[in-house]
């Protein structure tokens, strides 16, 4: 049994039909009691960082889900789900965030890039695996995956599984023990998306 997390921060419908198109279920859950009596569980997410640990604390739902993580079993954050996943963001403002994975959440630094680019980063770019984990089954070492986000992830090298090239190198995809997180969508990535989803199913 999946939860997908509804906190009122994310397109649900997109990750909903993705999970059909691979012959499996989500279930949305807003209630933070609900959360314990699921598998695996989904943090989405799309907007600002501040507003989005507004509404978990407002329910319930961060310590639901720093309870489930703790339990060992698998929980996926997507874009600003994986975001919120860490100590920290300088969006807005510096805010608190779920404190799973040690690291912070910052803007693109425009003064690095040689070229001139457009932020947010938005459309298809690749992810190059650093490490083997379960979600990196049956792909290749490069993988196109679709990303729409302003603000990227920095954390210590121990924690990422993947990268990207948007100006500079940035953490693009994360995994400490049972949590992991990607900054692309999976659900809007075609097969490589779907294929990262149904090995997150298969955990």
């Amino acid at each position: 049994m999946i939860a997908l997390i509804d906190y009122n921060m994310g397109n649900l419908r997109s990750v909903i039909n993705a999970f059909e198109k691979i012959g499996s279920k989500v279930e949305v859950v807003s209630q933070a009691e609900e959360l314990k009596k699921f598998d695996k569980i989904i943090l989405p997410g799309v907007g600002a960082f501040k507003d989005a640990m507004s509404h978990l604390q407002a329910g319930g739902m961060q310590e639901a889900i720093c309870e489930f993580a703790k339990s060992g079993k698998p929980l996926l954050g997507i874009c600003l789900g994986m975001q919120l996943l860490l100590e920290s963001s300088e969006e807005f403002g510096m805010t608190q965030g779920l404190g799973l994975i040690p690291g912070e959440v910052v803007e693109f630094d425009k003064s690095r890039f040689e070229t001139r680019l457009k932020v947010p980063h938005m459309g298809w770019n690749e992810l190059f695996v650093q490490k083997e984990s379960a979600l990196f089954k049956g792909l290749s070492k490069e993988i196109y995956l679709y990303f729409v986000h302003s603000f990227h992830t920095t954390c210590k090298e121990e924690y990422i599984i993947g990268k990207s090239f948007y100006g500079y190198e940035f953490a693009s995809a994360i995994q400490k023990e049972n949590i992991y997180g990607f900054q692309p969508h999976p659900e809007k990535s075609h097969d490589n998306g779907l294929k990262i989803l149904s090995n997150f199913v298969s955990i």
